[in-house]
């Protein structure tokens, strides 16, 4: 097995729900040589600023969209990259994607670079660290640990979509092209331009917030909480380092309000109404930050 020492260690997930697909991304940057993206990735990439809810609060709802964007937007953010994928209804290019992904991962690897894997372990995001071609297996680190995946798994496991990406370099995209881009980026999500089945941007907002309105509870109301609320510190960070001051404020702002509606759901009570409120009034001011944001985005 050729295998490289990868664990999530130094990857900042301020709520413990961090979403998978932003966190193996910057875990596999944070790997690489060009790591000073690491942490940027997540916003330049659009993540940071994307939200999917459902009407049924299904932590699903954070996977349903256009996987085969994985490759523009990474690069958007200044990185290179290569992209094997196989969505509904392609069962006659199974193998031969799956072929192909099997050898973009293995490159990576060889270089010293973990592979970003869809459903690995669990249908989540998350990396793959190694390969044994005697085996056929590959070494996997999914968001609850370390495992080993067959080769003919890939693609097919509980959820049979294949989805692949490799970091190959940096693009020396200037770093004012790549705020423009992530701006833009950011403004065409939350003006729900993307594709997705469920509420996505600024949408989201009032679909979750009914939630906390109504009974019955649901535990999912943590994790779409404690997913977004990640991302908002990232974007924040990102946008402070770039000095877009003025949304730099209001993402602070942002993800002031999420953490601490986070913090309210996994600390108190949250069958009491008074709690939820205290959650609603945080994630409308949010909403009403976002919704300033993109006006200044589109400004």
């Amino acid at each position: 097995m050729k295998k490289l020492s990868i664990t999530w260690e130094g990857i900042h997930d301020p709520t413990g729900y961090l979403f998978s697909f932003a966190k193996a991304l910057s875990c596999a940057v944070k790997h690489s040589p060009w790591q000073g993206f690491a942490e940027d990735i997540i916003a330049t990439s659009g993540f940071a600023f994307r939200m999917w809810v459902t009407a049924d609060l299904c932590p699903s709802a954070t996977s349903i969209w256009s996987f085969d964007s994985q490759k523009p937007w990474v690069e958007s953010g200044g990185l290179s990259c290569e992209y094997v994928g196989r969505c509904w209804g392609q069962d006659d290019i199974e193998e031969q994607k799956r072929l192909e992904a099997i050898e973009i991962i293995k490159r990576s690897i060889d270089a010293g670079v973990p592979a970003i894997s869809w459903d690995i372990g669990v249908p989540e995001w998350g990396l793959i660290t190694g390969y044994d071609d005697a085996a056929q297996a590959f070494a996997t680190l999914a968001v609850n640990g370390e495992g080993e995946m067959h080769y003919n798994q890939l693609g097919k496991r509980e959820l049979p979509l294949l989805s692949v990406l490799t970091i190959t370099g940096s693009n020396a995209k200037p770093q004012e092209a790549i705020l423009k881009d992530t701006i833009k980026l950011a403004a065409e999500h939350l003006a729900g331009k993307e594709w997705c089945e469920n509420a996505k941007g600024l949408e989201a907002y009032p679909a979750l917030i009914k939630h906390f309105e109504a009974e019955p509870i649901s535990w999912n109301m943590e994790y779409f909480l404690g997913t977004y609320g990640a991302l908002k510190y990232y974007a924040w960070r990102y946008l402070k380092k770039a000095g877009a001051d003025r949304l730099a404020d209001i993402y602070e702002a942002v993800y002031k309000a999420w953490q601490e509606a986070f913090d309210i759901k996994t600390s108190e009570d949250i069958n009491q109404p008074a709690v939820r409120e205290r959650i609603v009034v945080l994630l409308d001011g949010a909403y009403e930050n976002e919704k300033a944001a993109l006006q200044i985005m589109c400004g």
